[in-house]
């Protein structure tokens, strides 16, 4: 059988084999570009930005140019030279690169926020892996003048408490230009930057410089949202900041005790969800997560570290979102937040990015469907009209 069927390969014409030699390559390519390029095009496509809250109401006050879009992702954890194995880094850092770009271009967001970790070994790294991790990040999050790009610490990037130094603290701060207590201000909306890694409240020198950061744009905030007329010494010689509560951006989520009240198909597994967490490692402690709310009274509060969504209400009446790791290494769906932000409002919406595990049903199934094509050209698998056909014809014959 296999000699006859050699034979029968050998003596098809040459143009007929680089034909299907031809069709061939055009199947395996078509199936790799779709599975890794246009995917993220067809999933991507399918997000909207999501309305203000309020409707026609909000429309009337606040124009499109008003509203800013913004995109927030977290725990990217980009391998780096100790645990990274090459075909990881290689599949990892791809998926996030076309996620990431295709995003852009798609949405066009004003600005774009990273929750920390963005490295996997920044608290371990040389200064040259350092380097060689930065040069990477830096391509693979390239974007235009038109995005702004800021990026928050994470335990992964400068380590926990216990492995944070002011030389790791440093050289994160220069390349990303972030400082605990810093205070963004776009289109008169607040976003508070916190190191929650250095919310441990044990006095260290990082915890003082970053906690007295903290205090003091607190009061600013406080001041600029006293009504005009209202007299208060204090305030008289503080720089007037926009009337806005802020948003709070930090890596580690507000104290809670565990992921059991979080729901949605991105929420920690169920055998995970009951699972006490940690103060000071999974979560702030109560006391600095007291702390931060006394100090902003915030309207939102984003945070990653978890690598899983979740939505809680602190006080009853101050929301926090969990945004899930952007790494495929954590998860099989990886996602972001849309959010449309104005100065009294915000409306939020998630973005799932391709599963995939779908992605490696399909390239099964061409892989399947391949084979067949291949076993079928040669014969070795016979179409049942064919072998129908032969089976009358040998029976006739006898």
């Amino acid at each position: 059988m296999l000699s006859s069927s050699s034979t029968a390969v050998k003596n098809l014409p040459l143009k007929r084999r680089l034909c299907f030699l031809l069709k061939l390559v055009g199947f395996v390519s078509s199936v790799l570009i779709f599975c890794e390029f246009l995917i993220y095009y067809v999933v991507i496509f399918q997000c909207r930005w999501p309305n203000v809250k309020g409707g026609a109401h909000v429309a009337e006050k606040e124009t499109s140019a008003s509203i800013l879009k913004a995109i927030v992702l977290a725990d990217t954890h980009l391998l780096g030279e100790i645990k990274g194995h090459w075909l990881d880094k290689l599949r990892r850092e791809w998926q996030m690169e076309r996620s990431f770009q295709t995003a852009l271009w798609l949405l066009q967001p004003d600005i774009v926020f990273i929750l920390g970790d963005v490295f996997d070994e920044g608290k371990w790294s040389s200064p040259q892996a350092w380097a060689e991790d930065v040069r990477r990040f830096q391509k693979m999050f390239k974007h235009s003048v038109f995005t702004e790009l800021v990026v928050i610490a994470g335990n992964h990037d400068i380590g926990f408490h216990y492995e944070m130094t002011t030389y790791k603290v440093n050289r994160f701060e220069k390349v990303f230009n972030f400082t605990s207590g810093k205070l963004i201000t776009r289109k008169g909306i607040n976003f508070v930057l916190v190191n929650s890694v250095a919310m441990e409240g044990d006095g260290c020198a990082v915890c003082r410089t970053s906690e007295a950061k903290l205090v003091a744009l607190s009061h600013k905030l406080n001041c600029s949202q006293q009504k005009p007329n209202h007299s208060n010494k204090r305030c008289s010689d503080v720089e007037k900041l926009p009337a806005s509560e802020p948003i709070l951006l930090q890596h580690y989520p507000l104290y809670r005790k565990s992921d059991a009240e979080c729901t949605g198909e991105d929420s920690a597994p169920p055998e995970e969800k009951n699972i006490p967490f940690k103060e000071k490692y999974d979560v702030l402690s109560q006391e600095a997560s007291q702390k931060l709310l006394w100090w902003f009274q915030p309207r939102l509060i984003l945070s990653g570290h978890t690598h899983s969504a979740c939505e809680v209400l602190h006080a009853g009446k101050i929301p926090e979102i969990s945004v899930p790791s952007f790494s495929w290494r954590n998860r099989n769906n990886p996602s972001f937040i849309m959010g449309s932000i104005t100065p009294t409002d915000f409306s939020l919406q998630k973005c799932f990015l391709p599963f995939e595990s779908r992605v490696f049903t399909i390239y099964c199934a061409a892989g399947a469907l391949l084979v067949i094509l291949v076993l079928a050209h040669v014969q070795l698998l016979t179409p049942p009209f064919y072998f129908a056909q032969r089976l009358i014809s040998k029976h006739k014959a006898v």
